[in-house]
Order: C-alpha cells, then structure tokens, then sequence
C-alpha cells in the first residue's frame, strides 16, 4: 500500500475526517464505473457508490493492510453491488453440452478482438445479459486491468477459480454473440 494512503488512514482515525476526501477524489470514478457496470442503473450506482464510501469509511478502522487500500474498497464496492443485484437478476442459460465443448480459444479470440463497430456493439448487448456478478469480474479484468491476484484478493477467491470464470464468461460471451448475430 502506498505510505501516503497508510497516514492518510491515520489522520482520519485520529479525527482528521476531513481527509477522506483523498479516497473519494482518488477512487470515486473508479469504484462508480465497477457499480453501473454491475447495476446496470446510473441513478443505482450513483446510490451504492456513496454507501460503498460510508461502508469504507465506517470500517476503516478494520483496514489491516493485508491488500492495497483499493482492493479493499473494490472488496467492499463489488460486495455492494451484487448483494444490491442478487435479487433482481436470473441467469441467462447458454449451458448446451454439444456447442460448449466444441469452441476453441482460438475462435473466441477471434470474435472478442474484432474491433468493428457491428462486433462491439454486439459485446456490448451480450454484455448487459450476463449476471451482475459475471459483468463485476469482466469489468474487473478487462476495464480497470485489475490481475487475477487483485481480483482474487478483491472476491475472497483463488487465482485459479478466477482464471476459470473468466475462461467460462469468455466462453459465455462468444455463444451470446454468435446468437445475436444470428437474430
């Protein structure tokens, strides 16, 4: 963890609350773009994003340090969200035994780095299918660039149960595509 973040911490559990400000500055679009992108709602994450920083900031004094400050409050964001989503979401079934195991990595490849606009535009649709906590890990991954070791510190979860659900949302992904572009 940064030392600048630790005596920022400091000072605020001395009584400097003031200070916390830092984090807002630093992490509020950060931690707001994990929560819409889970939510799916702006007014949503607008919501669960103030009261990841009260959840923070009222717990602050249970920071161990163990893992960075923004792991923590990434922690402390995607548990939020997703408790927030659990019980308006249904899974989207794409589970068929014969079309799954036939998909190379090499297809998928193909499909998710094809940058035209049509290609996105279908990601970006197949996207808002998958479960929030599945949009949580994407977005993790591939928009804040977070490792899998940060992610799995953030979820609570081994490197490799991580690697595995993004090989699956992956897999996921380009069998959605593949029925949007049949639509």
């Amino acid at each position: 963890m940064k030392n600048d973040e630790q005596d920022i911490i400091k000072r605020i559990l001395s009584g400097k609350t003031d200070d916390f400000a830092y984090f807002l500055d630093t992490y509020g679009q950060q931690v707001f773009n994990l929560i819409v992108r889970i939510v799916r709602c702006e007014y949503d994450a607008e919501e669960l994003t103030q009261d990841t920083f009260m959840k923070c900031f009222e717990n602050l004094s249970s920071f161990n340090a163990k893992s960075s400050f923004s792991t923590w409050l990434y922690r402390i964001a995607y548990n939020t969200a997703i408790s927030f989503t659990r019980k308006k979401e249904t899974e989207v079934n794409v589970y068929d035994e014969k079309i799954w195991n036939t998909i190379s990595d090499t297809e998928i490849d193909d499909t998710m780095n094809d940058e035209s606009e049509e290609n996105i535009n279908r990601l970006q649709k197949t996207l808002s299918m998958l479960p929030p906590d599945e949009r949580g890990l994407i977005t993790l991954f591939y928009e804040q660039e977070k490792t899998i070791q940060e992610i799995g510190q953030i979820l609570n979860a081994k490197e490799s149960s991580i690697k595995v659900k993004l090989h699956r949302i992956r897999k996921k992904l380009y069998i959605l595509m593949k029925k949007e572009e049949e639509l």
